[in-house]
């Protein structure tokens, strides 16, 4: 299927690794100029590298989104560079987990800073370019946004405002012809999770492998997912023919989540 998306220019955030690594491969793959961003540059220039092998173009562009200013000069370098912007996507962001009783308002700070403010900000700054070209936000939220759980505090409060987020400005883009749209992914298999299943094989006296099969099984899922499939709806969702999805929220997720 031809995405038509040869030639238009997105914004990836959180494109050092794991998801983000994967929709900016991929959205290169399908012949957007891409600016990475993210706070490590050497892994950065490591992805633009690999991009530009394959014949693609790769903005580089290390950034603390954490920081109100960034954002604005992220966009600002993008439009200076590549002309315009046609997609953000925003993944950046990862929040401490733990018992909420011992979790400092530190933590609540940060969680909130880079994915929720940082995202927000990209936004505003970016909407103008999107308004004026007709392109889309995809949202990299996670299923702890509708689904709580009590070592998921921060995470899940953050993920749903930036769901919540998401049907805002999908309101307002019809007027603008902005479309907003959110993907919710469930366990993917990056270095978190594959920490966390190291721990988990380590506490069990189980083998990597096993322990992954018992964690999947323990959330009833028939396995965890990969990179590369969050990456592939990112770049349905910012085609033509995802045109008369605004403000959807998609999981993908194996099934994990089963409320409404």
């Amino acid at each position: 299927m031809d995405l038509q998306l040869t030639g238009k220019v997105a914004i990836v955030t959180g494109a050092s690794r794991g998801i983000g690594r994967a929709i900016a491969q991929t959205l290169a793959q399908e012949g957007m100029a891409v600016a990475a961003v993210a706070r490590d540059e050497a892994k950065l220039r490591e992805l633009a590298g690999e991009i530009e092998r394959a014949g693609g173009r790769c903005l580089v562009q290390a950034a603390d989104l954490r920081f109100p200013a960034a954002p604005a000069e992220v966009v600002r370098t993008v439009v200076a560079h590549f002309g315009g912007i046609d997609l953000l996507v925003n993944n950046a962001g990862a929040t401490k987990r733990g018992d909420f009783l011992t979790l400092a308002d530190e933590d609540w700070a940060d969680g909130y800073a880079l994915k929720f403010f940082g995202a927000m900000r990209l936004c505003r700054e970016a909407w103008p370019q999107l308004s004026g070209r007709r392109g889309s936000i995809v949202n990299i939220v996670g299923v702890g946004g509708r689904t709580g759980s009590a070592e998921f505090a921060i995470g899940g409060s953050v993920n749903a405002a930036l769901l919540n987020l998401t049907k805002c400005l999908a309101d307002r883009g019809v007027g603008d012809q902005v479309r907003v749209n959110a993907i919710n992914p469930g366990w993917i298999r990056t270095d978190r999770l594959a920490a966390r299943v190291e721990k988990f094989a380590k506490e069990q006296g189980m083998s990597p492998e096993e322990a992954e099969k018992a964690l999947a099984a323990e959330l009833k899922v028939a396995r965890f997912g990969d990179s590369e499939e969050i990456a592939a709806m990112v770049a349905f969702l910012a085609s033509g023919q995802a045109g008369y999805m605004q403000g959807s929220i998609v999981d993908i997720d194996g099934g994990m989540t089963r409320t409404l």
